[in-house]
């Protein structure tokens, strides 16, 4: 995403400058009624930008000292190639047993969901159910500052203050800053309880993809305009003004939650040994060691199936290993777009059946 800085009002100007706001501390501020004061004057210096809020418990700071803020897909200091593809292969597991969720339940819109993907990684990110390339925040500075505070035992909290392009529709593309800005609220069925109460907005980078030049273009630290350390406490908000409780912040009978809790709940065994997500990573591993091992014979080898007919035509005493982990292949696309249409014991047998070959092959 493009890189922006904000302009500042002139008691922030004192504490930070436009490009060094990430990395100093948080500009103190003692009440809620202050903090509104201060967006109010940012949102009038920054016309060409609508502000969006997230709150935190901690700043969390990169190696260079700066507040960053990743989609959770792509969180990790040293994030390889074959996590992040392993990722992505959940999500679009995750992707796949929601739209089949949302139809058996009868869900409004879940024809119109089982087509679009980002609102399917929409409602994985809002509810939690796993990694994502979206990330949350909020038009609502209460909002924001009642997640700051919830379940928090430090002295203080973070509110975080983004500049973004204005939105035209509910799932805004502007492709010249790189960036998406869905609307929860214009998406979200209305058995979705969780993001009208919260007054959500999801982010993330245009072209969203498991391949990146610079992972720094995928930080919203790029949108920072202002960070605000505000205290932990009550006397925060004064007489006119109280925190969101958490009983609305996540209100009960929310079917979209029950429904994203059962998928997560499937993702977690998936986790374990003999599993969806064991599998798949045993895969990625494989898969970058035929893929380097084929272009020893063919530099231009971009994908798997290329790379096992030049392995077979260079390898012949491994032949056999080469045809089991081909016919894998085929039941890892079927693993990956038809998971709920796999048995647990095929799962297991495919899965002990591919460290065999991974082992021998090595």
């Amino acid at each position: 995403m493009r890189q922006i800085f904000g302009r500042l009002t002139a008691e922030l100007t004192k504490h930070t400058t436009p490009k060094t706001v990430g990395s100093d501390n948080g500009f103190p501020i003692s009440t809620f009624r202050h903090l509104v004061e201060q967006v109010a004057k940012l949102s009038y210096l920054n016309k060409d930008y609508l502000l969006f809020f997230r709150g935190q418990k901690s700043d969390y700071k990169n190696t260079y000292n700066n507040s960053t803020f990743y989609p959770t897909i792509y969180r990790s200091e040293y994030l390889t190639q074959q996590e992040l593809d392993f990722r992505f292969d959940k999500l679009n597991s995750a992707s796949k047993i929601l739209s089949e969720l949302l139809t058996e339940n009868k869900i409004e819109g879940a024809n119109e969901i089982q087509r679009k993907k980002l609102i399917q990684w929409s409602l994985l990110q809002h509810y939690e159910v796993t990694e994502t390339p979206l990330i949350d925040v909020t038009q609502s500075l209460r909002v924001a500052c009642s997640f700051a505070q919830l379940a928090n035992k430090e002295k203080s909290a973070f509110i975080y203050v983004f500049g973004l392009p204005y939105y035209s529709n509910r799932i805004s593309v502007n492709s010249e800053h790189d960036l998406i800005n869905i609307r929860l609220l214009s998406i979200c069925p209305p058995q979705a309880l969780r993001p009208y109460f919260q007054e959500g907005y999801l982010v993330g980078t245009d072209d969203i993809t498991n391949e990146y030049s610079n992972k720094g273009e995928l930080d919203l630290n790029n949108r920072l305009i202002a960070k605000f350390e505000i205290p932990n406490t009550e006397r925060f908000w004064g007489k006119d003004f109280n925190r969101i409780p958490e009983s609305a912040l996540y209100p009960k009978g929310d079917t979209i939650e029950k429904i994203c809790k059962e998928i997560g709940q499937e993702l977690v065994t998936d986790i374990a040994p003999a599993n969806i997500g064991d599998f798949l990573k045993l895969w990625t591993e494989f898969e970058q060691i035929i893929l380097t091992d084929a272009r020893q014979f063919n530099r231009a080898v971009h994908n798997m199936r290329d790379a096992l007919l030049t392995l077979m035509k260079n390898r012949d005493y491994k032949y056999g290993l080469l045809k089991e982990f081909d016919y894998l292949r085929m039941f890892r696309n079927k693993l990956v777009h038809n998971p709920t249409g796999i048995s647990n014991e095929e799962l297991r047998r495919n899965t002990e059946n591919l460290r065999q070959i991974k082992n021998q092959y090595q």
